[in-house]
């Protein structure tokens, strides 16, 4: 009787798997900014019907039934009480951050503005989270780091002015002013993120911050209801709050808090460019918005800046 022997894989084949692995993290990271492109399409038809806090609470509603079934296949539902104290209370935080905060100021935002016009802002988002962890973590930035801080914010100042660079103050409306807040929510969130996900997975994560902002999206929301009605629930609305709720934050949150963990917060956020420029196209495909020279002037300036950004260390 002869005992088979289990021999050791040879490098070529572990270099094979940890390059399939790499690749599908960067496909899905590709994937993200799409999905985020378009919940600014399916935001802009929402808003229009149903206000902030009502949107942003069905909308996270949606989105914990499926990271509940995302748990269910990956860790088990009794993964969700093995969590520590100090990872609930910050997931609380990625929650108020991230889900509440921004999803409130998301919602105002395009209820006044265009979606592309609105995904545009949002382009600051990699210089915002770049200047508070070098404001509050130290990290350092080069002078090649500052070229593209300027040029990003100078791309969203041509975006907001539309062209006429004189008009800043006239030009900063609620709508502006509420995205650059939900950018800055969003910056917060992502550096929580890098710290709390040592800890925990991406499934989990994003679930515990999903329910903590359900939570708190659904205590804002009570006041809506006497101005809530049921024909406010049209077709196009219960659409687009599942796209937001399945793909634009169930799908798309667990992925990118998969290349946080995987490949670092820096390198992801890279991924977090081409949000702008989906949302524009998709703004201009589906729901016919006007493509104008200030537009995509200053939404290229904006992405070249961004990608000088996190493209040098």
């Amino acid at each position: 009787m002869t005992t088979a022997t289990t021999l050791p894989p040879d490098a070529s084949t572990l270099t094979s798997t940890a390059s399939t692995k790499l690749l599908g993290i960067y496909l899905r990271l590709t994937c993200v900014p799409i999905l985020w492109g378009g919940t600014f399409i399916a935001g802009r038809v929402i808003s229009a019907h149903l206000p902030p806090a009502t949107a942003g609470f069905v909308r996270f509603v949606f989105a914990t039934l499926a990271l509940l079934v995302a748990l269910h296949f990956t860790q088990g539902l009794r993964a969700i009480t093995q969590v520590t104290r100090g990872q609930l209370l910050g997931t609380m935080a990625l929650g108020a951050t991230g889900i509440f905060i921004y999803n409130l100021l998301f919602f105002t935002a395009l209820s006044v503005l265009p979606a592309g016009r609105t995904s545009l802002i949002i382009a600051l988002n990699p210089v915002v989270t770049l200047l508070i962890a070098a404001a509050l973590l130290g990290d350092r930035l080069s002078m090649t780091r500052w070229l593209g801080v300027a040029l990003a914010l100078l791309g969203v100042w041509v975006v907001v002015t539309r062209g006429d660079l004189s008009q800043i103050m006239q030009s900063l409306g609620k709508g502006e002013l509420s995205m650059f807040g939900a950018v800055c929510a969003w910056a917060v969130y992502t550096l929580l993120g890098r710290k709390l996900l040592q800890g925990l997975s991406p499934v989990l994560a994003t679930l515990w911050a999903a329910i903590w902002g359900t939570l708190f999206l659904g205590l804002l929301a009570l006041r809506d209801l006497p101005s809530v009605h049921a024909g406010s629930f049209t077709p196009e609305v219960w659409a687009g709050l599942a796209f937001l709720g399945v793909l634009g934050t169930a799908v798309a949150f667990v992925w990118y808090y998969e290349g946080i963990r995987q490949l670092g917060a820096a390198r992801t956020v890279v991924f977090n460019n081409l949000v702008p420029v989906f949302g524009v196209l998709l703004g201009w495909l589906v729901l016919g918005e006007p493509l104008s020279v200030s537009l995509i002037a200053g939404g290229a300036m904006a992405v070249a800046g961004v990608f000088l950004v996190n493209r040098v260390k």
